[in-house]
């Protein structure tokens, strides 16, 4: 059974940094493509950032462009997101998510993890 867990949420000021991390189980992680999502009280799901099966292509939203970096380690099964600059909207609960054939916010994501909290604080 395919398994993702999410760290390394908590708070943190404003103009802080976190780096989430994401461990991948029973599945073949480099077959996957890898993608960051969040969800704020009472908002939608939203998309960040994905990375390719290799490591060597990503793309981000417009909202976390530049502040946000995503990085995955094949070898250890591991997928990351460094946050900079963190602003108080950033404020939610962050999710990895893997899919063979995902890609940007509309690919079919297979697996979830159940998510880590980060607050920005004012």
């Amino acid at each position: 059974q395919a398994q993702l867990v999410e760290s390394g949420g908590g708070l943190d000021q404003a103009g802080g940094s976190l780096k989430l991390s994401c461990a991948a189980s029973g599945l073949i992680f480099s077959n996957y493509y890898m993608a960051w999502f969040r969800q704020a009280p009472g908002k939608e799901r939203e998309f960040l950032a994905s990375i390719s099966k290799t490591g060597n292509s990503t793309y981000y939203a417009d909202s976390v462009k530049g502040r946000f970096t995503i990085s995955r380690d094949n070898a250890k099964n591991m997928v990351y997101l460094q946050m900079n600059s963190l602003k108080p909207e950033d404020t939610a609960v962050y999710y990895c998510a893997a899919g063979r054939t995902a890609w940007g916010p509309r690919g079919k994501y297979e697996y979830w993890g159940q998510g880590t909290q980060v607050t920005a604080s004012s």
